[in-house]
């Protein structure tokens, strides 16, 4: 079925046609002053059949030229000082911090226009009253320091004795040498709590600290000799016998090899950070001719978790905003 016009008596069929068009093409203006709510649709009538379309993408886009909506995008800051400014400028009431500990890239965002707290309870007519966009974050990521990532290179590496003689010599700045006290390798009240600290480490680990000089001293005049004993057991009642092959390492004047396990290097885990004592294990490795050291920072994590937490929760009293450990929705 099609649409038909009647031309009505002593009109001409032009005057009828100019009307008709008149009524098909005919559009109403609109004012940008109507689109005060932006969550609403903006529909209208258009020419062809009076079809109906929305137009609310592309008036919202022609709007948004000269304001947005809503803000949205992430800030990348360079220091935390300058987060903890970031999230006083924009926070609000249902603002939140997210401090991410991984040891490889850590961070910490703020989520200035986060969820607001409670049960999400959905409405048919206006949705989800705690809900937010979650669009407008700053980002920190903690820079490691150079120390930090050298050791941690290092740490668990077997290295040739030249190797292993440049590199301490190369980073003499981070050794420390242990006090009389952890030399002395008891715990004592009189002692500073990180001494009683580092020789319950050493005790645990069945180690000794040594001092500077000595592992250079090693690294290049370091020479093992091993020497094999024959031992042979025998149970007299059964008559069974045991033998067994004893390795000992000796030096040149064929005394037993009693050397130092644990130096203390003294680094900062972020650049411009405090420093963090921290001790490391040294072993060696004997295969024929050849000696490998290997430099081990031990239990680096305590540290990391130490000076992470104390950024965070500095952060976190400085802005008066949630904490949370971990990654927000994405």
């Amino acid at each position: 079925m099609t649409d038909t016009q009647t031309i009505p008596p002593g009109e001409n069929p032009a005057e009828t046609m100019r009307k008709v068009m008149e009524e098909i093409a005919h559009t109403d203006a609109v004012s940008f002053t109507e689109l005060h709510k932006p969550g609403e649709p903006f529909l209208v009538s258009v020419p062809k059949g009076r079809t109906v379309q929305d137009l609310t993408p592309a008036l919202h886009a022609i709007a948004e030229r000269v304001k947005p909506f809503h803000r949205k995008g992430t800030a990348r800051l360079e220091t935390l000082a300058s987060l903890v400014d970031w999230a006083n400028r924009f926070k609000g009431d249902t603002s939140a911090l997210f401090a991410n500990p991984d040891m490889t890239a850590p961070s910490l965002t703020c989520i200035a226009d986060y969820h607001d707290q409670g049960p999400g309870t959905i409405d048919p007519n206006s949705g989800d009253g705690t809900a937010r966009h979650c669009h407008h974050r700053g980002l920190y990521k903690f820079p490691l320091s150079e120390e930090w990532k050298t050791w941690m290179k290092v740490s668990g590496q077997a290295l040739e004795k030249d190797q292993m003689g440049e590199f301490i010599e190369a980073n003499a700045k981070d050794v420390m040498d242990p006090t009389p006290a952890i030399l002395g390798g008891k715990e004592s009240d009189s002692h500073e709590p990180w001494e009683n600290r580092l020789i319950r480490t050493a005790q645990q680990i069945e180690g000794r600290f040594g001092q500077l000089h000595q592992l250079l001293a090693m690294s290049k005049q370091f020479q093992v000799y091993e020497t094999s004993d024959l031992k042979v057991s025998t149970n007299r009642d059964s008559g069974e016998a045991e033998i067994q092959f004893l390795n000992e390492h000796k030096t040149a004047d064929g005394k037993p090899l009693n050397i130092p396990n644990l130096i203390i290097i003294t680094i900062p885990v972020f650049q411009g950070g405090a420093p963090y004592r921290m001790p490391v294990r040294f072993r060696y490795r004997k295969s024929g001719a050849t000696i490998r050291f290997i430099l081990t920072v031990y239990n680096p994590e305590k540290a990391f978790e130490a000076a992470f937490e104390e950024a965070a929760t500095e952060a976190r009293d400085k802005t008066d905003l949630p904490l949370f450990y971990g990654t927000p929705e994405s």
